[in-house]
Order: C-alpha cells, then structure tokens, then sequence
C-alpha cells in the first residue's frame, strides 16, 4: 500500500506528464502566423515570381499545361537530399506529357548554385524568398519544415501538399497525366 505521500508525488508525476504531453503535441501542430496566406487543396496557388538558378525570374505559370510538383528543399536539409535522386527518376520517367517537378530551394543562392554545379538535377531550381513569408509559407508550408511538396493540377490549383520525404510510388502517382 502506498503512503499519502507516495499517492501525492505518483498524481503529481501522472499530472507533469499529462502536461508535457499536450504541450510537446500542441507545439507539433502547425499554426499559420497571423496574416500568412492560406493554401487549402482546391485554391488556386498564387503565381509567385522567383530567381531560377540560371540567373532568370520565373513566374510559377510558366509552368501551367502540365502538372506542377513544387519540390521545397535546402542544401543542408539531410532528407530533402535523399529524396533528389527520386525526384531525378520520376523525372525521367514521366515524359513530356506528365507532369514536371520545380525544386524550390530555401536556401542562400550561391550554395544552391555550388550544389547543383557537383549533384545536377533535370528539372528546374529555383530559389525561394527566406523574408517573411517565406515562398514555403506562402504556398501552405506553416510549420516551415523541409522537404515541402505542393502538386498543382494543369490550371494551378492545389491538389496536394505534403511535409516530409515521397516515395517512388508516390511520386509516379504525383506526376502521372491527368485523365483526359
């Protein structure tokens, strides 16, 4: 049997670990900062103007006609390297009726540029805005975290966003042609 004392500290310890769980899963939970635009699947993405790493602005309709899988990654972001050669060979795969994979980096250009120079990729980079709001945040990212995919349809409107590594399957599936 346990002492009064003994039942204080047990409730105490059940209560801080309550606690610590709510605020450990409260914290996980993206929350958009205040005035950050929304991005639901359904919208419409806005048609940002962006730096590619050929020393042009891109607008992200130059890329309507085809299905648009924007591609959020850093130099320094372990998974999103992993995830490159995938996005590579999906690439490949797809031909010139599926759709096309835009890597948006969010990182500091000329590491972008020295990264590509020695791990080139087939489809076109170009470089987010790190000023708030971020390109990542502007179209959904509200947590931030990389990788950061967004899969537009043939008009721009968001069909998909999802944080974190795609698989092979996932991808094939992603940049497949619409059905007629």
């Amino acid at each position: 049997m346990l002492s009064r004392s003994n039942w204080i500290i047990l409730g105490l310890a059940v209560a801080v670990a309550a606690a610590g769980g709510w605020l450990q899963h409260a914290s996980q939970r993206a929350h958009a900062p205040a005035g950050a635009p929304a991005i639901k699947e359904g919208s419409i993405a806005p048609d940002l103007s962006l730096p590619g790493v050929d020393g042009k602005q891109h607008r992200l309709s130059e890329f309507r006609g085809r299905r648009v899988l924007l591609n959020f990654w850093a130099t320094w972001c372990a998974p999103c390297l992993t995830e490159m050669p995938a996005l590579v060979r999906a690439q490949a795969n797809v031909g010139e009726k599926g759709g096309i994979v835009v890597g948006i980096a969010m990182d500091d250009p000329a590491r972008v540029k020295a990264f590509l120079a020695s791990h080139p990729v087939n489809y076109p980079v170009l470089v987010g805005n790190l000023d708030s709001p971020s390109t990542s945040l502007q179209l959904g990212n509200v947590g931030e975290l990389l990788p950061y995919s967004v899969l537009l349809d043939e008009n721009g409107r968001v069909l998909a966003t999802r944080r974190g590594v795609l698989d092979g399957d996932q991808l094939q599936q992603w940049l497949a042609p619409a059905a007629p």
